[in-house]
């Protein structure tokens, strides 16, 4: 049999497979704001359809928050031929907000621009979230602080008076007038002091559950909305996510702890799964005594646990050389349900998976 080599001279390179086959947004835009080419990648993040894009300028697609850094970003580029590290916003047609980090090259000559981004909604969201969540610590701390200064000064005077009224007391004479007005004026005091320690704890109480608002929240409906939000992170990793709320279909809890919970344990469940075999994801929940409990288990690579010890749920802890590993994603999982009350359990082996039980207090 005979065959042939093609030169390098004679082989034809076909660019439009590397645009239409790339996971990264790629795109071709004119100097007046429409998109020329668009690739199968920025169609699917963003939920429209190619003669969607093209009819109407670009900046309807951008988040209006982000219409004027946008404006003058795509004016430097005309200027200096070349945009790099720019992140901004747009609108999927769904109405979720999509994060694009771009590199973007003006060609003056012909009038178009060059442009290729990431789909970085997923980090932001966990920025945003870790923000937030390290923003309420910082007030919180705060707060411990003022009441600390607080209580320590406004009950210096109520336990001097208990102090003093204890050394006036003569056990001997309990049955003499004066000791039994000192009684008096001890429990008067002590009773005072008492007040002062409830005012500020009902006080502190109060703010807290205000900003934590609790109602009953449906399992699977919050699993949904969770899986619509990286549902292209769900499909790029062949992941398959199973579940069973039928014993327990709801909680009481705070619904944005709860979102936070699903999607921190099933990002971490993705990034971490093993190369050799397809992810499953197995989530149930289950009434036990007077309080929920929530199941989550995957087949992932696993947490040596007796190399983590109690480190498993502490801030920026890390357990697998990954470089996107933030040792966040646990943390917050803990917090969030242990500021309610609830606790969460780890089981672990590596190369078999984990499984996290979470308890919601009733």
């Amino acid at each position: 049999m005979l065959s042939t080599q093609k030169k390098p001279n004679d082989i034809l390179y076909n660019l439009d497979y590397f645009f239409e086959l790339s996971p990264d947004v790629m795109c071709i835009a004119g100097y007046d704001g429409y998109f020329r080419k668009v690739n199968p990648a920025l169609i699917t993040t963003l939920g429209y359809t190619e003669e969607e894009l093209f009819a109407k300028p670009i900046y309807h697609f951008i988040h209006e928050d982000d219409r004027s850094i946008t404006s003058k970003k795509r004016q430097s580029l005309l200027e200096e031929n070349e945009l790099t590290q720019f992140e901004n916003r747009y609108i999927h047609k769904n109405g979720s907000v999509v994060w694009f980090h771009w590199s973007s090259i003006a060609l003056k000559k012909e009038d178009i621009i060059y442009a290729v981004a990431k789909d970085i909604t997923l980090k932001k969201n966990i920025e945003i979230e870790r923000n937030l969540l390290l923003k309420q610590l910082s007030e919180s701390n705060k707060d411990l602080k003022h009441f600390n200064y607080s209580s320590s000064h406004d009950l210096r005077s109520p336990l001097s008076n208990l102090i003093t009224l204890h050394q006036l007391i003569d056990e001997s004479k309990i049955k003499d007038p004066d000791t039994l007005e000192y009684v008096k004026l001890l429990r008067i005091s002590t009773e005072n002091l008492n007040d002062v320690i409830t005012s500020y704890l009902d006080g502190w109480i109060k703010k807290d559950r205000l900003n934590l608002k609790t109602k009953s929240i449906d399992f699977e409906k919050t699993l949904n909305t969770t899986q619509d939000s990286i549902k292209q992170l769900i499909e790029k990793n062949n992941v398959t996510i199973q579940y069973d709320f039928k014993s327990a279909p709801s909680v009481v809890f705070n619904l944005n702890f709860l979102k936070s919970i699903f999607l921190n344990l099933i990002t971490n469940s993705i990034k971490y799964a093993r190369l050799d075999l397809a992810s499953v994801i197995n989530i149930h929940s289950f009434k036990s005594e007077n309080n929920i409990k929530l199941v989550f288990q995957d087949n992932g690579s696993g947490i040596d646990l007796k190399s983590a010890g109690d480190k498993v749920f502490k801030l920026h802890q890390r357990f697998h050389d990954y470089e996107d590993s933030k040792g966040i994603g646990l943390y917050l999982v803990h917090n969030h349900i242990t500021s309610l009350g609830g606790n969460i359990e780890i089981e672990s082996k590596l190369n078999e998976g984990t499984r996290f039980t979470l308890t919601f207090k009733s």
